[in-house]
Parts: C-alpha cells; structure tokens; sequence
C-alpha cells in the first residue's frame, strides 16, 4: 500500500532507449558521412546504426503499447502524448520551411551570389521540367484518397463503428501509400535532369525535398500499417486510441506538405 500510486501520472522506470537511441543516430550519421566521402566501411557503419535506431523504436513503442495496456495513459498522461506530438509535427513543418525557403530563394533571386551556375534563369537552361499535370496530379489524387481512407477508419473507430470498416479504410490507405511510393520512384527513374554542371542548385531544390517527402510517406504507410494490425489484435477503443490519432494526424501532415510541394514546386516552378 506504501507504493500505491494515488496521482493520475505516470513515472516512467529508467530506460536504456534513450542513450541507445542517441548513439544510433550518431553512428548512423557518422556512417552516412563516411560513404557519401567514399570509404569503404561508410555503407556497413550506416546499417549498424539504422538497425540500432530501428530496434529502439521497436522496443521503446512497444513499451508505450504496454504501459497503455497497463492503464498507465490516464487522461493527463494522454494530453502530454498530444502535446508532444503536436510539438513533434510543428518541427517537421519547420524542416519542410526550410526546404521550400530555399526552392524560393533560388526561384526568385537566381543571380544570387550562391547561385551563379544558373545565369539568372529559373529554371536553368536545358532543365526540362516535369509536366504537373501527368503523374505528379495523379499522385496528389492518390495521397488524397488515401487521407480520406485513413479519415473513412478514423471516423469508424470514434463512433464504434464495426472493425471491418476500421480494418479496410487502414488497408486502402496503406495500399495508396505504396501506390504513391511506386509511382514518385517511377518519376525520379525518368527524369531528365541531374547533378550536372549547371543544374546542381534546381536539382538539389527539386530532389531533395520531394525526396524527403517521399521518406515521410513509407514512415507513415508503416505507421499506418502498425494501427492495421494492432486494430487486428484489438488494441483500440472508442476512448482510448492514441496511436491511430497520431498516425492520423501524421498521415494528414504528410498531405497537407505534398500539396504544397505540387504547387509550389511542380505548378510554380515549372
């Protein structure tokens, strides 16, 4: 009885995630410097450290999924998860602003003193653009409907609906998901531009954002897949679902981001 707990938070126990979860990174980032510069241990530094980042996220997550089984995530403790996450998705915008900062920056001064390879044209010259209107509108469709199909599960599960229908919208919305990933891979493999001489900074502008992007959507396709088969495993309640809350909300983000990418970058910067 000393040790009843009598407050609606939740003290965690030490964890070894945290410092695992650091060092992984490092190394990863270590390991990626290592074989953008050649050498010849960069590409298996790397793997160590993903495989370390990605056996804590199993680990840790699945020390959330038991501590929410526990009845350890009381209404205080779930308004914190909120909190974090929200604060999670705000820095995800910043790094997105970052990227569409600099396609702007170059777009509308390009005889800036950063970007003297593209002789004050932007595009630069003999960049041919991809035509917004082709795969680039018909991967907006894709992600839409598929933020419709995880808002179709969401819905269900808020007002109890039955579990096929949670069950299918989550399938149809990771099944769009990879959908769009095949088709954004598809694009990449046919494009006519490069890291040349001369296209380095539009390249840069272009790939790597869309490239970021495209990271986003296979981590929220798995995020999305994991609520799939924790709905199987009956995880989820009408009061008490978390997880698919913030995977909704993420799976939203990544919409939100794409559609400002296809204006911003295929429509107006074309």
């Amino acid at each position: 009885m000393a040790h009843a707990k009598n407050h609606d938070y939740h003290i965690l126990p030490p964890s070894i995630y945290p410092m695992l979860g650091g060092l992984g990174a490092f190394v990863m980032l270590l390991g990626a410097v290592r074989w953008m510069h050649g050498t010849s241990d960069g590409m298996f530094v790397f793997l160590g450290g993903f495989t370390a980042i990605v056996y804590v996220m199993y680990g840790w997550w699945a020390e959330t999924v038991a501590e929410n089984h526990a009845g350890d995530h009381t209404p205080v403790v779930l308004i914190g998860l909120r909190y974090g996450f929200i604060m999670f998705i705000m820095s995800e915008i910043m790094f997105f602003a970052a990227w569409f900062w600099g396609f702007f920056k170059n777009a509308l001064y390009p005889m800036g003193p950063l970007s003297p390879a593209i002789d004050g044209v932007w595009p630069p010259e003999g960049v041919e653009t991809f035509d917004p209107w082709h795969l680039p509108l018909i991967n907006t469709l894709i992600l839409l409907c598929s933020g419709c199909a995880a808002t179709w599960a969401h819905h269900a599960l808020v007002h109890g609906n039955i579990r096929k229908d949670i069950k299918d919208g989550l399938l149809l919305a990771v099944g769009l998901g990879i959908f769009f990933t095949v088709l954004q891979a598809y694009e990449y493999t046919h494009a006519t531009f490069g890291f040349g001489k001369g296209c380095e900074v539009y390249c840069s502008n272009f790939i790597l954002p869309t490239l970021f992007h495209g990271l986003h959507v296979v981590i929220g396709t798995i995020f999305l897949f994991i609520c799939y088969l924790r709905v199987r495993k009956g995880h989820f309640s009408e009061e008490n679902h978390m997880g698919f809350e913030a995977a909704a909300w993420y799976w939203h983000f990544v919409d939100v981001v794409w559609l400002f990418l296809f204006a911003a970058i295929y429509i107006w910067g074309s």
